[in-house]
Parts: structure tokens; C-alpha cells; sequence
């Protein structure tokens, strides 16, 4: 059998060139899904970190109450998981400057008295059990106290955020005092709460806000929203623990 003849020249150049081209093409789309890569990183923020967080915990949260119930509460919630989410927060605090410093630092001592406590149990409810038992609920340092009070701080950055979307012409100082009134001064003693209100006055304007949370309007607004819808949840959930055990939730 005679071998093929030999492809002519011009046919083994464009074959050689079409080859060259694919190499570029491929080369191009792995440079733009790089890039693409990057930028997804890049746009991460303090805020949207915190959002994904409170959302795969709400998504775990509902997933374990199809499966089970705790006297009520729905389902359980991990306590390892539940602090490391809540740790994110104190960003938050940091970002609204002196005005609530009392908020961070209260917060941030009490979440930190959790993540310590998950190491030895593993959901919220057994850390409210144990304070019952003992009588300890409501003692100044128990977990079953440091719950309550970071169930506060939860609550506090979603009815700011609620106020601070309500309209464009709501000043962050209007939208906090509003908020802190709503969900911590009923608790406060009136010292405490002379000195918030007070420090109202050294919160940063709206623009300022959104440039320490690296935010814009648009992807604040979004993230505002988001975090309301994934936080009330877990903080229902918490205050449902307390009442199906007959504590009351005005402390």
C-alpha cells in the first residue's frame, strides 16, 4: 500500500496557525476567569463576610428544625458555630465609632466567654440547661447571661440597619438612637443610658459609615437587607430557648 502523500505546505502552516490560535483563546479564558476570581475576592467585605455567615447559620438552623425540635425552640443550633458567626460582628461596633463603644466591648467580652464555653459544649441549648439547673440564668457571668446580652448586640445592628434603610434621609444618628432605644435602653439603667444618647452625637455620617464598611450605597443597601433576613431567625430562635424553658425576656 502506498503511504498518503505529504499535505501540501499552505495546509500544514494554517493547521499550525489554527493551533496557535487555540492556545491564545485558552489562554485568554483562563486569564479572565482569574481576574474574575480576583475581583469576587476583592469585593468581600467586612459586612457581606458577616451576611454569608448569619446566612449558612440560619440555612443550619432550619435544616435541623425539619429534623427535630427542642421543646419547641426548633431544632438546635452548634455552639462553636453560633460564636464564630457572632465574632464577626464586633467589626461592626468598631465601625460605628465611640457612640457605641459601651456596645462593643460589652459584646465582644461576652462572645469571647461563648466561643471559650463551646469547647467544653456543643449547642445552646446545653449551656441553658446547665444555668437552669444551677439556678444561674441569670447570673452576672453565666453563658445563659452572656447569650442574652449577645442576642442584644445581634438584635441592636439589625434594627439600626432597619432604621438606617427606612429612608435616605434618616441621619445614622437618628437611625441608632432609634434602634438603642428600641432593643437596649429598656435594660439600661439611666446613667447607661445618658451616656449613649449623649455619644449619639459622635457617630459618623452616612457617607462615612458606608466608606469604613467599604460599602456603597447600593451593595450596603443589599447586604443591610440581607442580614436582617438572616439574623431574625437566630435571634427568634434564642428568645424561643428562653420561653419554652419559662424565662422571661425582660432583663
Amino acid at each position: 500500500m502506498m503511504p498518503p502523500p505529504p499535505r501540501p505546505f499552505t495546509a500544514l502552516y494554517n493547521h499550525q496557525q489554527q493551533e496557535e490560535q487555540d492556545d491564545v483563546v485558552v489562554e485568554e479564558e483562563a486569564t479572565e476567569a482569574k481576574m474574575m476570581t480576583t475581583t469576587k475576592t476583592r469585593a468581600k467585605t467586612p459586612l457581606s463576610e458577616i451576611v454569608e455567615a448569619f446566612e449558612d447559620l440560619a440555612k443550619s438552623l432550619n435544616s435541623r428544625r425539619i429534623r427535630n425540635s427542642d421543646k419547641g425552640a426548633g431544632g438546635e443550633l452548634r455552639l462553636d458555630a453560633f460564636s464564630k458567626t457572632c465574632s464577626l460582628v464586633s467589626v461592626l461596633f468598631s465601625c460605628l465609632g465611640l457612640a457605641f463603644r459601651f456596645a462593643e466591648s460589652e459584646y465582644v467580652a461576652k462572645v469571647r466567654d461563648l466561643v471559650e464555653a463551646s469547647k467544653e459544649y456543643n449547642t445552646l441549648q446545653t449551656i441553658l440547661d446547665l444555668d437552669v439547673a444551677n439556678g444561674t440564668v441569670r447570673t452576672s457571668g453565666s453563658h445563659s447571661r452572656n447569650l442574652r446580652r449577645v442576642r442584644q448586640g445581634l438584635d441592636l445592628i439589625r434594627a439600626l440597619f432597619e432604621q438606617f434603610l427606612s429612608t435616605n434621609d434618616y441621619s445614622l444618628r437618628e437611625a441608632a438612637t432609634t434602634a438603642y432605644s428600641q432593643v437596649c435602653a429598656p435594660y439600661h439603667t439611666w446613667a447607661v443610658r445618658t451616656a449613649v444618647y449623649a455619644g449619639m452625637y459622635t457617630l459618623p455620617t452616612r457617607d462615612q459609615l458606608l466608606l469604613n464598611l467599604n460599602e456603597t450605597e447600593h451593595s450596603a443597601e443589599k447586604n443591610m437587607r440581607r442580614y436582617i433576613n438572616a439574623s431574625l431567625p437566630v435571634i427568634e430562635y434564642i428568645d424561643r430557648l428562653y420561653i419554652s424553658r419559662n424565662i422571661r425576656l425582660d432583663w
